[in-house]
């Protein structure tokens, strides 16, 4: 089953990292885990763009017309696996510098299952009103940053103190990223191709 690891990571994290690392999925499984993941906030998001409306304050919700929406959410969807695939080669570059040899794979899998809890938070959207859904991302943001530190020793195989540097740097390395993603974003709005309001 594709996201048979969901539930262990949030009921016991540090002992499903160990039946991850034991296992070792294929590439195409990680990827696969990956690709359904993002659909959970493409999909919703464009549903709130689309047909409910986002509530940003006391003014009416603003909603998207249908072709923006589906625009703006394989825009999304398509930033969301490459930024996961991203963290993966970071993870995996960043490995020589810590005495750990980890194989491709394994990189794709630690960035997949750490990266679970922001794409499921996606859902949220289907309440699309602004401090809810900010809430919710800080929450799952919190909880990927807490996967992170658990799962860089064991799947690394590292001491825990290396493996807190490790996922130090990672998670730097990470809002790295996440600043390039939103300031493509902002320059892609500014240039005319931002969405389209009714």
């Amino acid at each position: 089953m594709i996201l048979n690891h969901i539930w262990g990571l949030y009921t016991h994290p540090k002992e499903e990292w160990q039946t991850i690392e034991k296992r070792h999925e294929s590439l195409t499984y990680s990827m696969v885990h990956i690709l359904v993941m993002a659909l959970i906030p493409a999909i919703c998001g464009y549903y709130a763009a689309a047909h409910i409306g986002w509530s940003i304050g006391t003014t009416e919700p603003l909603m998207l017309s249908e072709s923006s929406a589906l625009v703006m959410s394989l825009v999304m969807y398509s930033a969301l696996v490459v930024g996961v695939i991203a963290l993966a080669y970071l993870i995996h570059w960043m490995a020589k510098t810590f005495d750990s040899t980890p194989d491709f794979t394994q990189s794709l899998e630690l960035a997949a299952y750490t990266a679970t809890p922001l794409l499921m938070v996606g859902i949220t959207a289907l309440f699309p009103v602004l401090w809810f859904v900010v809430m919710a991302c800080l929450g799952a943001m919190s909880y990927s940053v807490y996967l992170l530190y658990s799962g860089v020793p064991i799947m690394m195989n590292i001491p825990e103190g290396k493996g807190f540097i490790y996922a130090s740097s990672v998670v730097t390395c990470g809002l790295v990223l996440l600043v390039g993603l939103l300031t493509a974003s902002v320059i892609l709005f500014g240039v005319g191709l931002g969405p389209e309001y009714l």
